[in-house]
């Protein structure tokens, strides 16, 4: 029998009573499918559940075969090593005695002598050049993460559960993991915004809060039926509203004609002519059909109302994010920024960056990019004057703001529609409430508190505060815009983007963002120098 997941009639409740899911059934197969859905949807949530991390308020989860799963943070143990995660530290510390000559012969029997070949084809496949002996706490969260994925192939289960795998990777481990996940034969259920990464799936199972659909394909089979519902959906909205005015045409018509009729009968009861029980007969049916015309109408304009209103609906669901932004007035020759022979870092003799130069002129959109730990946020605190250099001189000539992971340039105990006065005390209440509707906060949705918002919402605040006032920064610094946002949230930030005419400074290793937003340039750290 061939390993499956089976959840049927699963809910699940939040500690405070509100109901995350219900009634959700659903079942997976050998296949690689892509688990999506907006922040607090529930999708770790659901992993949980299948693995057993967690157990459900109703309904029931079944797995028949075994399963590996990897978490969004990797556990450390002090002196744990990489063998360990492979559970392997006793059989290699076999496999060094017996090097010595120091295993006995029932030992020797039990010994596993392919193990250290088989762990390091394992590394290998996600890039990883750690041995087993590599202590964890030695190597980077990305690189932890590499290895706890290779454990979990190495166990061959029949299962994947892989919660956002490749969160926090630089470009050669989130390749490494795509390419992993591409041959992958087994079964492998992944919570991923990872737009490259969703292209290997073969159904995207996507989770709401009314539960969830599949969808047979990869990510872009995905977001093309989508774009054939929104067109469905615009259509549906222009025969709706057609119909609309045709109904109020006819009703026009129908009345007009009535009106005729109408000044007919008066005329004829003002000659006398017919007995008057007989025009009060004629008067009560001109009534009735005018009664009849007006009720015919209306039954008409609410059903081509509602047909509309549902369209428009579905077309605000499915309609991707955009945005209209004041211009910067940034010159294309104008420089924005230099920075010439710096070095830095946070120990004395060993500088993180070294003889390091870059510049940006007019409205580039320039990408800093560069394996886990070369340098990249070093050198944004470096441009923001948090970090002073040890030598070299940066010079940032335009206005410009800075969007960190933590979008500290809010202040969580206020509001957004606060925070927006704040940074642009310019503005006027309706010049305020204009700006953030353009980023969808609207009327009380502005009045959130910052601190409360999602870290796709927190981001959204950000770029309306920062770039929704009347003089948006001429340069816009930002640092992992994509970590931990679902898709919605990366694609309005992209629509975001998309519609500011400033200079662009981005570390980001999302190469579909990087495309989404038109970078023009990349500058690649490494070696403690930029290469572009």
């Amino acid at each position: 029998m061939s390993a499956s997941i089976t959840i049927a009639s699963l809910a699940w409740a939040l500690p405070d009573g509100r109901q995350l899911f219900q009634d959700l059934n659903l079942t997976f197969g050998r296949e690689r499918a892509g688990l999506v859905g907006r922040n607090g949807v529930g999708k770790t949530t659901l992993l949980k559940l299948v693995s057993g991390d967690l157990r459900p308020a109703a309904g029931t989860v079944a797995v028949d075969g075994r399963l590996g799963v990897l978490r969004q943070s990797v556990q450390v143990r002090d002196g744990d090593t990489v063998a360990d995660l492979f559970c392997a530290r006793k059989a290699l510390d076999l496999l060094a005695r017996a090097g010595r000559g120091d295993a006995t012969a029932d030992e020797l029997a039990e010994a596993d002598w392919t193990l250290e070949t088989r762990l390091e084809a394992a590394l290998a496949k996600v890039g990883l050049a750690a041995g087993p002996e590599t202590p964890l706490a030695a190597v980077s969260g990305g690189q932890r993460t590499r290895a706890a994925l290779a454990s979990l192939v190495f166990a061959e289960p029949d299962f994947l559960l892989l919660d956002e795998p490749t969160n926090n990777l630089d470009r050669e481990g989130r390749r490494a993991v795509i390419d992993l996940l591409a041959g992958w034969k087994a079964g492998a259920v992944v919570v991923s915004h990872d737009r490259e990464l969703l292209d290997t799936m073969d159904a995207i199972v996507e989770m709401t809060s009314l539960g969830v659909t599949r969808h047979g394909g990869n990510w872009s089979a995905y977001r093309e039926r989508k774009a054939l519902e929104l067109a469905a959906a615009r259509n549906d909205l222009a025969a709706a509203e057609r119909e609309m005015a045709a109904v109020d045409r006819a009703a026009r018509v129908r009345e007009e004609k009535q009106d005729r009729r109408d000044r007919g009968g008066r005329r004829k009861n003002a000659k006398g002519d017919e007995p008057k029980i007989l025009l009060n007969t004629l008067k009560g049916r001109a009534q009735e059909s005018r009664g009849d015309t007006v009720r015919l109408a209306e039954r008409q304009r609410v059903q081509a109302s509602e047909a509309a209103a549902e369209a428009r609906a579905r077309i605000e669901v499915l309609q991707p994010f955009s945005v209209t932004l004041p211009s910067t007035g940034l010159p294309a020759g104008r420089a924005v920024m230099r920075v010439d022979g710096v070095a830095v870092g946070y120990e004395a003799g060993n500088p993180v960056l070294r003889d390091l130069s870059l510049q940006i002129t007019g409205p580039e959109r320039v990408a800093i990019t560069g394996p886990n730990g070369s340098g990249k946020t070093t050198l944004l605190a470096v441009l923001a004057g948090d970090l002073p250099p040890w030598s070299g001189t940066v010079q940032v000539t335009v206005p410009f703001a800075m969007l960190d992971q933590r979008v500290s340039l809010l202040d969580p105990r206020t509001s957004i529609r606060d925070n927006f006065r704040r940074l642009n005390p310019e503005a006027d209440e309706n010049a305020c409430r204009s700006a953030l509707a353009r980023f969808r906060f609207r009327a009380d949705a502005a009045l959130q508190q910052a601190g409360t918002l999602s870290g796709g919402e927190m981001l959204r605040a950000g770029l309306a505060c920062v770039l929704g006032g009347a003089n948006p920064p001429q340069l816009l610094i930002l640092d992992e815009p994509t970590n931990h946002l679902d898709i919605d949230a990366i694609e309005a930030v992209e629509a975001g983007l998309r519609a500011y005419d400033g200079a662009l400074l981005i570390v980001s290793h999302d190469e579909a963002f990087l495309a989404n937003v038109g970078v023009d340039r990349r500058v690649v750290l490494g070696g403690s120098r930029a290469k572009t």
